[in-house]
């Protein structure tokens, strides 16, 4: 199961620079089977509490909840984040699939319908058939995923795809009508990471913001210049209710990376980081020092100041300690977020960010 992050083996996985085709969602019933004892046969078996004695050295015992307290902080090979992350993105989308289905069967039964003909009617019947010029247009789309398959060999997948993806967006919509009319309440806490502050960094919005949106990111990750979009949308969409905060993740096989964060760091003393990231994002192919310099000056920067700031790498220490940040905070690929301080990793799309920020914006107003 991968996500759309750049990786470093250096840190810990190889370099991600695509994912699979076939794009399923994540699921984690190896962690429900594993804590939450999910299986049949697993609910035979007496499930430990945190006060067993899981192990004694010597004449001291150690209790599960002494493991736990370490091993779900603990960074996974198998997932984005630590393992109380997992488990609670387990927990979570369970959660959501149960309030969909009790809101499901209460609107059916309203209606006087039994659950099929009310997923026929509120559904099924109101997406909109894939057409061959979709298909083609995805095809032409993601030319990196399909790696080299002609369009008559993954004709059927992408239509597949794309009808799965307007089923689940209908079904979506649906389901957020019925609970716009229902009240619903959810309890269940996710896990947080306190990620470090440092002054200087480059960010926009209001300091006092209720949603606090930290990114880290590196110049030469096509991902985190693919997920542009989704954020361009998050502060179209909430406005001042948003502060974003830029904290720089350079990885290491990426030969340009450091001196473009420290590149930013040096418009950003101009009041100039904003247009100076786009720029670079616009050309992740030309990052070399010479670009960069032009890249100021294109910009109406100061040059001769900010060529003395870049050959001096007066900002690469606020770059070693945005990288020490993230490490502490889990980050393990980029780009990754924390929103509020839950996680979010990978170039995710826009839905994903907003059923964070709104889950956030419910908890304030409790």
């Amino acid at each position: 199961m991968s996500s759309p992050t750049c990786r470093s083996g250096s840190r810990g996985k190889r370099p991600q620079e695509g994912y699979n085709f076939q794009m399923k969602r994540l699921t984690f019933c190896a962690v429900l089977v594993l804590l939450a004892a999910c299986s049949s046969s697993a609910q035979q078996v007496k499930r430990p509490t945190q006060t067993d004695v899981v192990a004694i050295v010597g004449s001291v015992s150690i209790t599960l909840a002494e493991v736990d307290d370490k091993a779900l902080e603990a960074p996974t090979s198998n997932f984005s984040g630590t393992l109380s992350q997992a488990l609670y993105d387990a927990r979570r989308a369970t959660l959501d699939e149960v309030i969909a289905s009790k809101l499901m069967d209460d609107a059916a039964k309203s209606q006087g319908i039994d659950r099929s003909a009310l997923v026929e009617k509120e559904i099924t019947s109101k997406v909109t058939p894939v057409t061959d010029a979709d298909i083609t247009a995805w095809y032409q789309a993601n030319q990196s995923r399909v790696q080299g398959a002609s369009l008559d060999q993954v004709r059927q997948p992408i239509r597949s795809h794309l009808t799965q993806e307007r089923m689940l967006k209908v079904r979506q919509a649906y389901i957020d009508s019925l609970k716009s009319r229902t009240s619903v309440k959810i309890m269940l806490d996710a896990p947080r990471q306190t990620v470090k502050m440092a002054s200087g960094s480059p960010s926009r919005g209001p300091a006092n913001a209720p949603i606090e949106v930290i990114e880290f990111s590196d110049f030469q990750c096509p991902f985190c210049q693919r997920v542009g979009p989704a954020l361009t949308q998050v502060l179209n969409t909430y406005g001042d209710r948003i502060r974003l905060v830029y904290r720089e993740y350079p990885l290491p096989n990426h030969p340009n990376a450091r001196q473009a964060s420290e590149a930013g760091l040096c418009a950003n003393e101009q009041e100039k980081f904003w247009p100076y990231h786009d720029r670079m994002f616009a050309n992740q192919q030309r990052l070399g020092a010479a670009d960069l310099k032009q890249y100021a000056v294109d910009l109406g920067l100061d040059a001769t100041r900010f060529n003395a700031c870049l050959d001096s790498h007066k900002y690469a220490q606020h770059v070693e300690a945005d990288i020490s940040a993230g490490n502490a905070a889990g980050v393990n690929g980029t780009p990754a977020f924390f929103i509020n301080g839950r996680l979010i990793s990978g170039a995710q799309p826009f839905e994903e960010f907003r059923k964070i920020i709104d889950d956030e914006l419910a908890l304030k107003k409790r």
